[in-house]
């Protein structure tokens, strides 16, 4: 698919009628849908208008209506404004899929994921038309996308980033974000990420914690994230920050089971683990016929499922693959850090949504 030459951005003043001038904050809304009833479905979003030019800045969240996570922190920006936006427009969206928020559900209640279907179409269907209707009026008017996710219910994730790192506009504010991972990939076709940077809005996918919880130490992580990213466009004073340690891959893999069972979990997200190292062991309801679930290469953990019950194939373990040299730079920089840290802090926080127990390690399997 061949890119889009990038349109003439309207001015950052007009929204929807509201003019909002340079340095002024305001709540407005537009029509996205309808409801059941036939009653307009409104979307609201937050302008805040720094005192100078500069870019244009779309933050998003819940694009699947039970990831919450980002609507906390969009929110705490929202209401607290934690820094003085000095330059440039930036546009806060708590909730995208706002059906999906009311119903706590991923999808949409025809079954059909939103974060699918951009740009969307205004004769497709319900999915579409809301898809085409966001991105006409709103992403078109965006230089460049965060858009916050969580993992899907019933998985934990620890704080990374996704992006096209070939496309160097993304790959810029990718990095300034400060994440300790950036996995480098392309996003499936019909997805915000893919179709917003394809007509020019450079777009990154910040994932972190867990679904239909608010998590205080994620918050911070992404607060601190999106502030870092606006320093890195000049539109906030301030330093952008370094994470502990940086790793950029393209190389993840989930590992999943090839015996049903109850989990009893060995690791947690955060976490280093060697090649043959056990993960997980499944035993039946008794704990009897114990099977492991063990790591195939040396990796870095960056998610886990924390249902502790599993069918074969299920997935129950989310690695990435640094280099050899790469994980002893993460497990040097983690001896440094106290138990203080937002680092230590997440990881521990995140361990906490499984029960974990100390692997035996003489299990055959």
């Amino acid at each position: 698919m061949s890119k889009e030459s990038p349109a003439a951005k309207k001015d950052p003043s007009n929204w929807f009628d509201e003019i909002i001038r340079p340095g002024e904050d305001e709540v407005v809304s537009f029509q996205i849908s309808e409801s059941y009833l036939g009653a307009p479905i409104k979307l609201p979003i937050h302008i805040w208008r720094g005192e100078r030019k500069g870019p244009t800045v779309l933050v998003t969240a819940a694009i699947h209506g039970d990831e919450l996570n980002g609507t906390g922190t969009i929110r705490h920006i929202i209401s607290e404004q934690p820094f003085d936006l000095e330059a440039g427009t930036l546009v806060l969206v708590p909730v995208v899929n706002l059906i999906g928020f009311q119903s706590r559900s991923r999808l949409l209640p025809d079954g059909h994921d939103l974060n699918r279907h951009f740009p969307g179409s205004p004769d497709g269907g319900t999915a579409s038309r809301i898809a085409h209707c966001f991105f006409e009026q709103v992403v078109k008017r965006s230089d460049y996308c965060i858009d916050l996710h969580t993992t899907a219910a019933g998985r934990a994730a620890f704080p990374c980033v996704r992006a096209d790192m070939s496309n160097e506009k993304v790959a810029g504010i990718a990095r300034s974000v400060g994440t300790e991972f950036i996995i480098d990939c392309k996003a499936p076709k019909g997805t915000l990420r893919t179709s917003a940077s394809n007509i020019g809005c450079a777009t990154i996918l910040f994932e972190a914690g867990e679904a239909l919880k608010l998590d205080s130490d994620v918050l911070e992580y992404t607060l601190l994230g999106i502030e870092s990213c606006l320093i890195h466009l000049r539109m906030v004073s301030g330093k952008v920050k370094k994470p502990a340690y940086h790793i950029e891959t393209s190389e993840t893999q989930w590992v999943r089971t090839t015996k049903g069972g109850f989990l009893d979990f060995h690791v947690a997200p955060g976490d280093l683990v060697k090649q043959g190292e056990p993960i997980a062991t499944s035993t039946d309801l008794v704990g009897d016929d114990p099977h492991p679930i063990k790591a195939p290469r040396d990796g870095f953990v960056l998610g886990m499922t924390t249902l502790p019950t599993v069918a074969p194939g299920d997935a129950v373990c989310h690695l990435a693959y640094p280099s050899r040299n790469e994980l002893r730079k993460i497990a040097r920089a983690c001896e440094r850090l106290s138990e203080e840290s937002l680092h230590e802090r997440m990881r521990n926080d995140l361990a906490r949504g499984t029960v974990m127990t100390e692997s035996t390690n003489d299990v055959e399997g």
